[in-house]
């Protein structure tokens, strides 16, 4: 959608996440996936952007702060994460997605 093979993702591991969550300078958590996902459960604090309106949302975004992706496996926050940085964001795709998170979760 966004990117290309030749063009990595910055990535990072769901235990860093949630250790990074726990920091004085947490990222701000991006949930791509759609609202109805979202509804089943999220890391509590994701803000929910599904990836088809990500386009719209990006001047809201901070560029002061890091922004970790989340999806359901992985790969719909890698094309947000490429759209992300694209746009001046320091943005970072969490590995694994909602399938490899192991953190607290709310509904």
């Amino acid at each position: 959608m966004f990117g290309s093979s030749s063009n990595p993702v910055a990535q990072v591991q769901p235990a860093e996440v949630e250790q990074k969550l726990a920091s004085t300078q947490p990222p701000l958590l991006v949930d791509v996936r759609q609202p109805d996902e979202y509804a089943q459960g999220h890391i509590p604090g994701a803000r929910l952007i599904p990836l088809g309106t990500l386009p719209e949302h990006l001047a809201e975004l901070p560029k002061d702060r890091e922004i970790v992706a989340v999806c359901r496996s992985g790969a719909r926050s890698a094309n947000a994460t490429l759209a992300m940085r694209q746009a001046g964001l320091n943005a970072v795709n969490m590995v694994g997605g909602m399938l490899a998170w192991r953190g607290p979760v709310e509904r």
